[in-house]
């Protein structure tokens, strides 16, 4: 659980663009004692709607996090603002749900265990037993939840439980071959990043490689995307892709694809962690570097 005092923060917003934003914020800061330490704004030309993040460091101590959001609220609602405030420090809670391959699962807990991951892994669920073994090494908590057709609707509610009782703010579908019901992809609205083993919007669904091998693609990538109702529409976070030829086999496609799985995952849920993803309707804003 994050600390209610921090002296480093992270501001998200976004609003209509219209004059004065960057001083509004920056003079807020700068009364309640907090440098900016970094930021990035961007305008979408397209729809007049304004972007920002920007990392506050307290030149005073810890603060009340509360107070602060209390202190920007008025700016907030004078520019019409979404915004979130979030402890700068704090490490996300997540949850990962896998199936049967675990190239994305291995990386991202290795990634942890190595510091380069900024969140804090609560437990890894699954319908299938294979990853027992890997989580244990990691001494991560597993946990085997079977499904079938008809205990669909009673296996999501035990995963949506495991996320609020180990107070995770993201599931993560490192290959969790599994579709969600609309039900469980509202409830986690926002909270929910898969990979897809494609690169959207082309070959959807099951077996994009063979899909691609098909086609006679000479480029194969991957996808991560928040989750929604709508089978791999959710907004995009990151992509990649490798170049590949004709004399490559469906499953020589799938090898090479499930390192660009791994890699595109991983920065999508970093990004997520560090608060660098802000939602722009169908789209995501990133704010990389």
């Amino acid at each position: 659980m994050s600390s209610s005092t921090s002296s480093s923060m992270i501001l998200k917003l976004s609003c209509a663009d219209q004059p004065g934003i960057v001083a509004a914020v920056a003079s807020l800061f700068s009364l309640q004692g907090f440098n900016i330490r970094e930021s990035s704004q961007f305008e979408d030309v397209h729809t007049s709607r304004f972007f920002m993040r920007t990392v506050l460091e307290s030149v005073e101590g810890p603060k009340s996090i509360a107070a602060v959001k209390s202190a920007f609220a008025a700016v907030a609602q004078r520019y019409g603002m979404d915004w979130s405030l979030d402890d700068g420090t704090a490490k996300p809670k997540v949850l990962i749900a896998v199936s049967q391959w675990g190239h994305c699962l291995n990386h991202l807990l290795n990634s942890q265990k190595q510091g380069s991951l900024p969140v804090e892994i609560m437990g890894v669920v699954s319908n299938h037993e294979t990853m027992t073994p890997l989580c244990e090494w990691y001494g991560v908590p597993f946990h085997y939840l079977p499904v079938t057709p008809a205990t669909k609707a009673e296996q999501e509610a035990q995963i949506l439980a495991l996320v609020e009782q180990t107070g995770s703010e993201l599931l993560i579908l490192a290959r969790y071959m599994q579709i969600l019901s609309n039900d469980l992809c509202s409830q986690l609205n926002g909270r929910a990043i898969n990979i897809h083993h494609s690169f959207l919007p082309g070959f959807k669904g099951a077996k994009p490689y063979h899909q691609a091998y098909e086609r006679g693609v000479k480029l194969i990538g991957a996808t991560a995307h928040y989750v929604t109702a709508d089978l791999d529409e959710g907004p995009i976070i990151e992509q990649a892709v490798e170049r590949v030829s004709h004399a490559q086999t469906p499953d020589k496609l799938v090898e090479i694809g499930r390192d660009i799985e791994a890699v595109v995952l991983g920065r999508a849920i970093r990004w997520h962690a560090e608060r660098r993803v802000l939602l722009n309707g169908h789209k995501t804003v990133v704010f990389d570097s």
